[in-house]
């Protein structure tokens, strides 16, 4: 059941041109897809963490990818997102942006957005401003120090707000959050960088149940409009969003498909689910 991603570009040769593209052109949809991962493999001093991973992402859609530890779930997204290079295959973010061929500046401009398992705020700031420095911009400092924030921004901020169910607390010092409503700010932080795809990893470790119910909420909110790629262990929360879910095992995609024949495949009991 592994999924094998064929990209048109890798066929036709790509794109050589890489981020002079990517800024003018933007991002292709024209095949509906949003990522694709083929042949992908990386070592690590002869350690194989990725091994001929294919996998592709459709726009709009939200993947659960989940695995064992060691299964390559953090490597992957590593190469997604310019940290690793891989050794050998191809990464491309829509149809003509090459992720091997940029850097994870210009990727994250591109419209890759990643959330790490530990949120990353600005503690001493309000949450207004932590969404106001994140937002989308020229980010040179005599623009940063000296420019207000027109009606449109504004409105952006102020949905954001609402969307991550934050707009009551607008005006608190962020490092005063719960832990689950940094994890919120966050991805709200990230919203305001306008991304087509983001990546979560482990977006619910150390949440209460409420704050893991609200977050299921807020994922099914965003797929459609943006892409998702969800990493993550809690089956239970796992089976409240996942249309898809990709299991990954040993740097491969070891079984693809719905949450129950994902669960009631022998292979997935095997070497995760029966642990």
């Amino acid at each position: 059941m592994t999924s094998v991603a064929t990209h048109p570009s890798a066929i036709s040769g790509g794109t050589s041109s890489g981020g002079s593209r990517m800024a003018s052109a933007g991002l292709d949809l024209t095949h509906g897809v949003v990522l694709y991962l083929e042949g992908i493999s990386v070592s690590f001093d002869g350690f194989k963490a990725l091994n001929n991973l294919s996998l592709s992402i459709d726009a709009g859609e939200l993947r659960c990818v989940i695995g064992p530890n060691g299964a390559g779930k953090t490597t992957m997204m590593d190469v997604i997102t310019g940290k690793t290079r891989p050794d050998t295959g191809s990464a491309f973010f829509g149809q003509t942006i090459d992720l091997t061929r940029l850097s994870e500046a210009q990727i994250a401009h591109a419209g890759v957005g990643r959330k790490f398992q530990k949120p990353t705020i600005f503690e001493r700031h309000t949450v207004f401003e932590n969404l106001e420095l994140s937002m989308k911009a020229d980010k040179r400092v005599r623009t940063t120090l000296f420019s207000k924030l027109n009606s449109i921004q504004k409105d952006a901020i102020d949905e954001t707000l609402e969307l991550i169910r934050l707009d009551e607390d607008s005006n608190r010092i962020a490092g005063l959050l719960s832990h689950g409503q940094k994890q919120w700010l966050e991805i709200g932080m990230l919203l305001m960088q306008e991304p087509r795809l983001l990546l979560l990893d482990e977006p619910v470790a150390g949440m209460s149940d409420e704050e893991t119910e609200r977050t299921a909420e807020l994922f099914l909110s965003l797929a459609g409009k943006h892409s998702l790629v969800v990493v993550e262990h809690d089956m239970a929360f796992v089976g409240k969003i996942a249309r898809k879910v990709t299991v990954l095992h040993e740097g491969s995609v070891l079984a693809e498909g719905p949450m129950d024949q994902v669960q009631n495949d022998p292979r997935v009991i095997e070497v995760y689910l029966g642990r």
